[in-house]
C-alpha cells in the first residue's frame, strides 16, 4: 500500500512490508515511516499543523507566533463559531511580509461547514444552492486568507449523523470542481464515521486526500478510520490528541517514558501520533510549548513504547 504523493516528489514505502507484530498487535515500522517523511517535511512542516479555532480576537497574533515558532501549515475554517479565519490571513501576511517566506512555502486548509455548524454569520446565503453555498464560502476564505489558492479545502464534516445524505455528495461534487479548477491543491473531509467515509470513498470520482477527525485513545486512536485511511491512501489528521485524552495521557507509564526522555508529555504523545502515521494539529497557545511540540516531534520512540501508548486505554 501507498500513501499517495503530498507536497513533493516522496512516497511512503510498503508499510505492510515494513511492519512487525508485538503483543499479537499490529505496529507499523516507525523507523520507515519516520525516514521517508523527513524529506517531505524539507519543504514545509505538512506533519505537525498548527490549529486555530477558538482563538478568537488571538488568532492573528497566535497564528503569526506560530508560523514564527517554525509551523509552517496551518488549520483553519470559514465559521465565524469556533474559527476567526480572517485573523488567520492577517497573520500569514505579517509573516510573510516580515520573514523570507513565500505563499508557497505555507500549507494552508480551510473548511466549507453547512449552516447548522455555523451561527448567524454565515460566508453565503444560506437559501441559495449548495454549490452556490460552498462557491461563496471558498471564495470567502481566499479573501479572508490573502490568497489565490487553497492547499487543502476540507468538508467539515456530513450534514447528518449516520450515512450520507445528497447534499453531501452534492457539496463534494463542488469541491472536486475546485480541484479539477487548480483553486485547491487538495480535498477532504472531517469529523467523519467509518461507515460515511467508506461511501464517500465508493462514490466519489475523488477520493479525499486528508481526513481529520478528533482522535480518541479509547478507540484505538481512531483505529477504524485510519485502517480506512491506509487502504486508501489517504492521510489521517488527528486533533485533541492532547485534550480528548487527559485520563489516558496522565497514565503513570506514558509519564515515565516522557522522563526517560526529559521531554513533556505532550511531545511523547505527538512523536508517537507522527510514527504510527498521523498528522498531528495542536493549538497551544503559549510559544514555548509551540516549540516543544516542534522540537519533540522527532524523538525516536521504541516499539515497545508505541505498543503502549497505541493500547493504554485497553491496558
Amino acid at each position: 500500500m501507498r500513501i499517495r504523493q503530498i507536497l513533493s516528489t516522496w512516497e511512503y514505502k510498503d508499510m505492510k512490508s515494513s511492519s512487525i507484530t508485538i503483543y499479537n498487535i499490529q505496529v507499523f515500522d516507525c523507523n520507515t515511516i519516520r525516514d521517508d517523511m523527513s524529506n517531505l517535511r524539507e519543504k514545509i512542516n505538512p506533519f505537525f499543523m498548527y490549529g486555530t479555532a477558538w482563538k478568537e480576537n488571538r488568532t492573528e497574533n497566535l497564528t503569526l507566533m506560530s508560523l514564527q515558532s517554525g509551523f509552517r501549515a496551518i488549520d483553519t475554517a470559514n465559521q465565524k463559531k469556533h474559527y476567526f479565519e480572517e485573523g488567520v490571513g492577517k497573520g500569514i501576511t505579517r509573516f510573510l511580509e516580515s520573514e523570507d517566506f513565500q505563499r508557497q512555502d505555507l500549507f494552508i486548509q480551510t473548511k466549507f461547514t453547512y449552516e447548522e455548524g455555523q451561527d448567524k454569520r454565515l460566508p453565503y446565503d444560506p437559501k441559495a444552492d449548495y454549490p452556490t453555498q460552498v462557491k461563496q464560502s471558498f471564495q470567502s476564505s481566499l479573501d479572508h486568507l490573502k490568497t489565490d489558492y487553497i492547499d487543502s479545502y476540507i468538508l467539515h464534516g456530513p450534514s447528518t449523523d449516520k450515512g450520507l445524505a445528497d447534499k453531501d455528495y452534492e457539496v463534494w461534487e463542488t469541491m472536486e470542481s475546485l480541484q479539477k479548477d487548480r483553486l485547491t491543491k487538495y480535498i477532504g473531509i472531517s469529523n467523519v464515521s467509518a461507515n460515511q467515509l467508506q461511501l464517500l470513498i465508493d462514490k466519489a470520482s475523488i477520493k479525499p486526500t486528508f481526513v481529520q477527525n478528533r482522535c480518541f485513545a479509547r478507540l484505538g486512536w481512531d483505529k477504524m478510520i485510519r485502517e480506512i485511511c491506509y487502504e486508501n491512501d489517504i492521510i489521517y489528521q488527528g486533533f485533541s490528541l492532547l485534550t480528548a485524552n487527559r485520563n489516558f495521557i496522565s497514565d503513570p507509564r506514558i509519564k515515565q517514558i516522557a522522563a526517560s526522555y526529559g521531554e513533556p508529555t505532550p511531545s511523547i504523545i505527538f512523536s508517537f501520533a507522527k510514527q504510527i502515521g498521523i498528522l498531528p494539529l495542536t493549538g497551544t497557545s503559549k510559544q514555548v510549548h509551540m516549540n516543544q511540540d516542534l522540537l519533540g516531534i522527532d524523538i525516536k520512540l521504541t516499539n515497545e513504547e508505541i505498543h503502549l501508548i497505541q493500547s493504554i486505554a485497553d491496558i
